[in-house]
């Protein structure tokens, strides 16, 4: 099949689901608070299992204000950081959220704040400090305050018609473009394998078959280091000296979060294992 007719097929199908969906009645939305509350449970879910506890339950969502909530358990359990950010992140993320809100975990007797971060759009603006040390068996409650706003059905609408204009345009390439026969580009050699991943650290990326993976400065100077020492235990110290202290910058998003990154952007090759090693630091492992 040659590259106009893909065009053309891939436009047609773009411009159909996008008339289809702005063309339909809307189904009664859910709700924000609902959306919330979904996610938030299936947080909780996720830390339960994370403590080999599949039977109690999770309290009630509670809405505090109208965009901060809370999280609460039946039984006392123990809560990782590093954990809670990823969880956090990907049940919101799931939902569609926003991504920028304020978490608190707060001792049930007292309310002191035992852990909390602050998740921003920007990498180096959020702010969570280093974890490694659990929080112990206790009551929590959990809170997460969204701090910019929400996300409006309009902006939904907005991207279709955004997909519609890019359904039209890809039929008009189909029909006027010559694509030439061998549009190949020369592969670059300087790469390191990660897995079924290369990784080019000047260019601060990594390649797996025809799909680029964009790296920012840092998370290709972690990466690095990783590779240089496959299967070793690299402590945080170490890490954290190697990429930050050279520059004299103490950055707010700590370590934990770009490992985090990492994780996401090799995720699909199940080969490779960027694992946590409590307390110390972390390890790469690629399974052959």
């Amino acid at each position: 099949m040659s590259k106009k007719v893909i065009y053309i097929i891939t436009g047609l199908i773009i411009t159909v689901l996008s008339i289809y969906n702005l063309s339909s009645p809307k189904s009664q939305p859910v709700t924000f608070s609902e959306k919330v509350k979904l996610a938030l449970r299936d947080a909780g879910n996720q830390l339960l299992l994370a403590n080999q506890d599949s039977t109690s339950r999770i309290l009630p969502i509670k809405k505090l204000e109208p965009l901060k909530y809370e999280l609460s358990f039946e039984k006392p359990l123990t809560i990782e950081p590093d954990s809670l950010v990823d969880i956090l992140e990907r049940s919101l993320n799931k939902a569609k959220l926003p991504n920028e809100y304020l978490t608190e975990v707060l001792q049930c007797v007292d309310q002191e704040v035992a852990y909390s971060f602050d998740m921003k759009k920007s990498i180096d603006t959020d702010v969570i400090p280093c974890g490694g040390r659990d929080l112990p068996k206790n009551c929590y409650t959990i809170t997460v305050r969204f701090t910019n706003g929400l996300q409006t059905n309009e902006n939904n609408t907005i991207w279709w018609y955004i997909l519609l204009t890019s359904g039209f345009l890809l039929i008009a390439l189909g029909f006027l473009k010559k694509i030439p026969k061998d549009s190949t580009v020369p592969e670059d050699k300087n790469h390191l394998a990660i897995g079924s991943f290369n990784f080019y650290p000047e260019q601060n990326k990594l390649v797996k078959q025809a799909t680029e993976i964009s790296l920012s400065k840092k998370e290709c100077e972690i990466l690095a280091i990783f590779v240089a020492r496959p299967k070793k235990i690299i402590k945080r110290d170490e890490i954290t000296k190697a990429v930050w202290e050279d520059n004299g910058v103490i950055v707010g998003r700590s370590l934990d979060t770009y490992i985090s990154k990492l994780r996401k952007k090799l995720q699909s090759d199940s080969s490779i294992k960027l694992s946590n090693v409590h307390g110390v630091g972390y390890k790469l492992e690629i399974e052959q």
